[in-house]
């Protein structure tokens, strides 16, 4: 039986999905080449990563609107990757922590990835932030970025006063600071100028600036598409067996996914479309991960900056996001040498404006106001990752926000009654866990030791062992005064 619907009546919705493809790609082609490049990475292997994003992983099920590809929250820990085990092990790593996520996608483990702490989330963001902004402004100045996060942050001072004598370092650091104005003030500009996208306008001026002045500024290297792909060797699996690797492997797994699936839920809420299935979608994007880790490339995650333009430029399929990752590769196979005239700077310029989004000023403010422990969360998880690292960074962060959490379920109250005659009359109700034990104990210990105390737990809700042990060692010790036992009373 032949199909005689005509390609309109298939594809209802061609023409917006192809307008806002042509956005997406000019959002993500600075995007994509500035990861790269900040990750320590040939610029094309961004290139790759974005193209698998949009092809392979647009064309399976998950979230229809949302855009995959690299991400500058994942940029700290693939540069601390390629700098521990080098370029090659970086295939090994991407292709194992796709198979992971494979793998928790068919166990529909997706969905417990909403239970993350939005504190830990955000801080681990901000942290990816601040290391960004810091380690961007190196490149920006024409110099070489320090290793550790917060070398980068102490070593700025004397970088910039090293900058201000140095005429090549100066021409840098303005092409930069251009292009981060540019970014910031793009959206006053005229609804038709906005047209182009920011990221693009900024790039494409600062390289005809470059161009027509003739300024001393570093470009891009360009090594072309087929010279930049590097399947993993065979060798570089039986790095697997460190520790090491093996970290970076869940880390790589773990803040892929979450960025992924936070960045779904967001998505979600900018459209009436049909909701994202969070296996499906996990599933997706570690297949896309799986096909980036065989090629050498860089890791995906969902991207919110591309996924929001991807909605708000009209999208109403997921044909929009794969015809994305078609004007990717079509750019990567017929223009690379183009890549050759984009200044280094301009990129720089591009990570520290999206570093800069990543750290959410107006929330801490909020929190802070209203509930100071996520806060705390927050800013600890943060600064955590400047100072140590992504992995641990977040493993702190969630640390505390589970003892957080455990602190504040375990509201517990004691009131005493003293009639003046007869028993001291104690109840307890609330949560009584090891947490609230010396609280209990100062209030018990309080009492008169001549007088008897009838102990009501009749009130509590959970009553955990080492509660229950120390309650009774009190009750012990204060019959032993010569007064009658302590009465204990549960709940029937």
């Amino acid at each position: 039986m032949t199909d005689n619907r005509t390609p309109i009546s298939r594809f209802p919705y061609l023409k917006e999905d192809f307008a806002a493809s042509l956005v997406v790609f000019l959002v993500a082609l600075p995007l994509c080449v500035g990861v790269s490049v900040a990750s320590g990475a040939p610029a094309e292997l961004g290139l790759v990563t974005g193209i698998v994003g949009g092809i392979v992983t647009g064309l399976m099920r998950g979230s229809s609107l949302q855009v995959s590809g690299p991400a500058a929250g994942m940029t700290v820990l693939v540069f601390e990757a390629i700098k521990e085990f080098g370029l090659p092990a970086l295939g090994v790593i991407v292709l194992v922590a796709g198979l992971l996520q494979v793998s928790m996608g068919l166990l529909r483990l997706g969905r417990y990835f909403r239970a993350i702490s939005v504190s830990v989330v955000e801080g681990m963001l901000a942290g990816i932030g601040l290391v960004i902004i810091a380690g961007q402004l190196y490149p920006a100045m024409a110099t070489k970025a320090p290793d550790s996060g917060l070398d980068k942050i102490f070593q700025l001072p004397g970088a910039f006063w090293d900058a201000f004598g140095d005429t090549d370092a100066l021409a840098s650091l303005a092409v930069a600071a251009v292009t981060v104005a540019m970014l910031f003030l793009w959206k006053h500009a005229p609804a038709k100028v906005r047209t182009v996208p920011g990221p693009l306008a900024a790039v494409g001026l600062a390289t005809l600036a470059v161009f027509a002045l003739d300024l001393p500024v570093a470009t891009v290297e360009v090594k072309g598409l087929l010279g930049s792909i590097q399947p993993p060797p065979l060798s570089a699996f039986g790095e697997l067996a460190g520790v090491g690797m093996l970290g970076t492997v869940i880390a790589f797994t773990l803040i892929a996914s979450a960025e992924s699936l936070f960045s779904a839920a967001a998505v979600d809420r900018l459209h009436s479309g049909p909701r994202t299935e969070y296996n499906k979608e996990l599933v997706a994007q570690g297949a896309g991960n799986m096909v980036c880790g065989v090629l050498g490339a860089l890791p995906m995650t969902a991207v919110i900056v591309r996924s929001a333009a991807n909605v708000q430029a009209g999208a109403r399929t997921k044909a929009s996001r794969v015809l994305h990752g078609v004007w990717l590769l079509l750019f990567a196979a017929l223009l690379p040498d183009v890549l050759a005239y984009i200044p280094i700077p301009a990129l720089a310029g591009v990570l520290i404006h999206a570093g800069s989004k990543l750290i959410p000023v107006k929330s801490l403010a909020v929190l802070w106001r209203e509930h100071r422990g996520e806060a705390l969360v927050l800013a600890t998880t943060a600064v955590c990752i400047v100072a140590v690292s992504m992995f641990e960074g977040v493993l702190i962060g969630l640390a505390l926000a589970v003892v957080k959490t455990a602190w504040e379920a375990s509201h517990v109250k004691l009131e005493v009654v003293d009639k003046g005659a007869g028993p001291v009359e104690a109840h307890l109700s609330g949560n009584a866990t090891f947490l609230r034990l010396p609280k209990i104990l100062d209030s018990l210990e309080s009492l008169p030791q001549d007088r008897p105390v009838q102990l009501d737990l009749s009130g509590l809700h959970h009553l955990d062992h080492a509660c229950r042990t120390a309650l009774e060692n009190w009750a012990e010790r204060h019959s032993s005064a010569g007064t009658e036992p302590v009465k204990l009373v549960t709940a029937a």
